[in-house]
């Protein structure tokens, strides 16, 4: 008897980021992981907003040009932007970079873009939205901020403080839509734009098997 299952389209999330990765897994829903070979310089007289935007789609479309599937496939690309004191402000890279970015941020409020794509290849449609978080540091001694970047290393992560993990320390407060917006995918929107693109959210396991 011919398999008369419908079975949704092959989702992937197009980032290389073990962060998003661990939230995406919370969904419990079957994806796998593709890493996007993407320039990501700004833009001259880009918006922060623009930046993250642009770079989430650009993700989402260049690995879904490099997937053959008859049966199609969505595409999560997801880019977040960090600006303080009317400048971008991205990933340390280095433990001195990281104390830098820390001691300037002290008592003042950082603002998160987190953008979302997601892109149906069955359509050419895309999704797009952009998740802002207002963050605001704590004062701490330089000491303190020393000992918190020896014991998380958080040197890949914009704003120098993991917010999922040790790094919620270094924080008095957090305005967002969406919790999960500040680790970099932001769960709310992307479920909203899964069922717009007719993903079953819902169905069980067995059902996908």
């Amino acid at each position: 008897m011919p398999d008369t299952v419908c079975r949704p389209p092959r989702l992937i999330l197009a980032s290389s980021s073990r962060y998003r990765r661990a939230l995406l897994e919370r969904l419990g829903l079957p994806f796998d992981v593709m890493s996007p070979d993407l320039d990501e310089t700004p833009l001259a007289g880009e918006t922060p907003a623009a930046t993250a935007l642009r770079l989430a789609g650009a993700k989402a479309r260049a690995v879904a040009a490099t997937i053959d599937a008859p049966d199609g496939v969505l595409v999560i690309g997801s880019d977040q932007v960090a600006t303080f004191d009317g400048r971008q402000i991205g990933k340390p890279g280095t433990h001195e970079r990281a104390l830098a970015q820390l001691l300037s941020m002290q008592g003042r409020d950082v603002e998160f873009h987190s953008a979302l794509s997601l892109y149906d290849s069955r359509t050419g449609e895309t999704w797009s939205e952009d998740v802002v978080t207002h963050v605001r540091f704590r004062s701490l001694p330089e000491a303190e901020l020393d000992a918190y970047l020896r014991a998380e290393t958080p040197y890949d992560v914009a704003g120098s403080a993991k917010s999922e993990g040790l790094g919620i320390a270094l924080l008095d407060a957090i305005d967002s839509d969406d919790p999960t917006a500040l680790v970099g995918l932001p769960l709310i929107a992307l479920t909203r734009m899964l069922r717009d693109a007719g993903y079953p959210l819902f169905a069980t396991h067995g059902d996908r098997a």
